[in-house]
């Protein structure tokens, strides 16, 4: 099945060398949780703050278990901060 990762601010430093944005389509298995994906792109995980799925919030205790389906977008932010 295919999802959408996106990767944003220093994450994006994680994706393939060959990505100019982003974003990534991948192919993965129907049982892929988002913490397969965390461990897969070696994201470190005081870097992995704000995950959406489908622009839904995923608690932090939820991630390591939570699946994907065909088609979700799965989006990951650090930690920022601003002014």
């Amino acid at each position: 099945m295919k999802i959408t990762l996106k990767l944003f601010a220093t994450l994006s430093d994680y994706l393939p060398t060959e990505r100019r944005y982003n974003a990534i389509a991948l192919e993965i298995d129907p049982h892929t949780t988002i913490g397969d994906l965390v461990a897969r792109f070696h994201l470190p995980s005081n870097l992995v703050h704000l995950v959406l799925v489908n622009g839904v919030y995923i608690e932090r205790g939820q991630r390591a278990a939570r699946t994907l389906q065909d088609g979700d977008v799965l989006a990951i932010w650090p930690p920022v901060a601003g002014g």
